[in-house]
């Protein structure tokens, strides 16, 4: 049985990768190269857009991400190599920055790309994707946030209805609430999508490909990003074997080299020139690996000064705001107790008053009841969403010394900034131009770095996330498990509060607050609780839920009857679940020998995919099956 179910998956698995290769082509670049100021961004570059592919864009910054996007969308050329695009196939692009007009409606502005003609046809889908979106679609785009804007951008996308739809970082600003609707949207969507985004979770559960831009070449996965960390280590490791072959083979050349050769043939100087090549390319490779695989590494920010154990206390705090002559309330009647060391992530949809209560510790603000109690000694490091103390006008070199030196003091160590710099990614000849050359991620990142120069005893970062690339989330993830003050953290990234904090406070609306210990995960698993229920029972249950002892048919109240379809399903599940049990349990099994990867690395990293598909397809029957037993009750 556990073979058939093996043989099964290997089958499944081909057939998936094979339907995506099969399915109709849309688009594709070949042999692309791109300049940039006479620099190849990438060259030699092929990509194939199927339809129906939901893809993930990789890479760090500055490797063509974008411009991929631009090309795709129409709004770049390519300087050399070929662009073919299916007649008739239409492209929607959402950038991070887009344009509008501040006087016309939101209405206006999700209709802008459609014409008149189709503009009745399309009118229901505005109401749809604008109510979800909670967009108020009489609402000039001057009156909206920032958050607000980035909504109505994401509802003229969808709107479009695009055969190949590009999203650039769609999640910025975004709630979760949304987010979960955008992920649910875009996995019914009917045209491709082709995504870059920092937010890990929400790749994972939207994409079944990766285009992983890396040192200026593409390379592609049939798989989702869920695998991508896999995928790539796979990859990395193979390029490892493969220099290290090729230094063997370049070290014996060296010491026939260094032998001498008395007669010098022209055979003999050909040979010597191959040496002379291969070794220099054979560093130009390593390099390349060394850049690719190194990560930023930051100093643990720890041994801070902080002696109070109760760093806030809120008592009965009533915060009310008056807006369009409704009251919206923030607290009500709110307690809290932050101590030394907490580490609060703090979730609510967008104006649900997380901002409000972190101006409220910072004194911002006050309070309409009640007491809010901060420790005399207390200081606090802030990093505001909006970057307000970014001065458009300063260097990044301002920023970080606005008494002027070239050094900064780093947590008691003075550090070059330059080289300061450089630990954000930040590339010395960009250190004297103005914060107004940045992009919305840089700028996030000149923030971080002045920040975490030297951080008080209470970190409060609200959104720091947005706009930043992978590598830098990463780092910052690294910063703030090391660091050992209180941390208030306001995030919509799910993945990232989940590596980050240790409490969750949700801001539910109209004064209501929920606290969880934990990350995100936790707080899910207590709003919705689940239950692993024993196979058996479930086999039981599923047959004898309707039945009395003498297995007459009864009548159960509150309950309704499943149409015949459903009843199949739901009788075989159970079966279903157990054979799911079983091939993890063998997976897991091959999985702990030491010796399977040692033998043979693919067969095990392969396997090692197959148990998460297993995984994932046991976590579905099972909330399967927990659904179809709800609806009889």
């Amino acid at each position: 049985m556990i073979f058939r179910s093996l043989i099964y998956e290997h089958t499944f698995s081909l057939y998936k990768i094979g339907a995506l290769m099969s399915s109709q082509l849309i688009f594709s670049i070949k042999e692309a190269m791109v300049r940039y100021k006479e620099i190849p961004v990438f060259e030699n570059l092929s990509l194939n857009i199927h339809q129906g592919s939901r893809v993930a864009l990789i890479g760090k910054n500055g490797a063509g991400k974008s411009t991929i996007m631009n090309i795709i969308s129409g709004f770049k050329s390519l300087d050399e190599g070929e662009k073919w695009q299916e007649p008739g196939t239409t492209v929607g692009y959402l950038g991070q920055e887009f344009e509008y007009e501040e006087k016309e409606t939101v209405f206006e502005f999700i209709f802008s790309n459609i014409s008149g003609d189709e503009r009745e046809l399309y009118q229901y889908k505005v109401d749809i994707v604008a109510e979800a979106l909670e967009l108020e679609v009489k609402k000039t785009m001057g009156m909206l946030s920032g958050g607000q804007l980035r909504r109505a951008g994401i509802a003229r996308a969808l709107v479009e209805e695009p055969d190949i739809l590009l999203l650039d970082e769609p999640t910025n600003h975004l709630d979760l609430k949304i987010i979960n609707w955008l992920e649910q949207y875009l996995n019914n969507y009917r045209g491709s999508v082709l995504c870059i985004s920092h937010d890990k979770r929400f790749l994972e559960n939207i994409t079944n490909q990766v285009f992983w831009l890396d040192r200026g070449k593409l390379r592609v996965s049939p798989k989702g990003f869920k695998f991508f960390d896999d995928w790539s280590a796979m990859l990395l490791d193979q390029e490892a074997r493969e220099l290290k072959r090729r230094k063997q083979i370049v070290a014996q050349e060296v010491e026939w080299a260094s032998r001498g050769v008395k007669a010098r043939v022209k055979r003999n100087i050909n040979r010597l020139t191959r040496v002379k090549e291969m070794r220099e390319k054979l560093k130009a490779d390593e390099s390349s690996y060394r850049r690719a695989t190194n990560k930023i590494s930051f100093e643990p920010i720890k041994d801070l000064e902080n002696n109070s154990k109760v760093i806030a206390e809120f008592y009965k705090v009533h915060k009310s705001f008056r807006e369009h002559e409704k009251t919206i309330r923030i607290l009500n009647g709110f307690n809290i107790r932050i101590k030394r060391g907490d580490r609060i992530g703090i979730i609510g949809r967008n104006g649900s008053g997380k901002t409000t209560f972190l101006k409220l510790i910072l004194k911002e603000i006050k309070a309409d009841q009640g007491s809010i109690k901060v420790h005399k000694n207390m200081e606090f490091s802030y990093f505001d969403q909006n970057r307000s103390d970014l001065n458009p006008n300063d260097s990044l070199k301002d920023v970080l010394a606005p008494n002027g030196g070239d050094y900064i003091d780093v947590r008691g160590k003075m550090r070059h900034i330059y080289g300061y710099l450089k630990d954000f990614m930040f590339d010395p000849s960009v250190v004297l131009d103005s914060i107004s050359t940045l992009s919305g991620g840089q700028k996030n990142r000149l923030k971080l770095a002045k920040i975490l120069a030297n951080p008080k005893s209470c970190l409060i970062l609200d959104e720091p996330t947005n706009d930043l690339d992978m590598e830098t989330l990463d780092m910052l993830g690294e910063i703030l498990i090391s660091y050992e003050g209180t941390l208030l953290l306001v995030s919509h990234d799910r993945d990232f509060l989940d590596q980050t904090v240790t409490k969750i406070l949700s801001f539910e609306g109209d004064g209501k607050i929920e606290e969880c210990v934990g990350g995100y995960s936790d707080y899910l698993s207590q709003k919705m609780p689940r239950k692993r229920i024993d196979p058996k029972t479930r086999s039981e249950k599923s047959i004898n839920l309707n039945s009395n002892e003498s297995g007459d048919s009864v009548e159960v109240k509150g309950r309704k009857k499943l149409t015949y379809k459903l009843e199949f399903e739901l009788k075989n599940l159970p079966i279903k679940i157990q054979k799911k049990e079983e091939e993890i349990e063998f997976f897991t099994k091959k999985l702990s020998d030491s010796d399977f990867y040692k033998n043979d690395s693919d067969a095990f990293m392969a396997m090692a995919e197959k148990l998460e598909v297993a995984k994932g397809d046991l976590e579905y029957y099972e909330t399967r099956w927990l659904e179809l037993e709800s609806e009889k009750e």
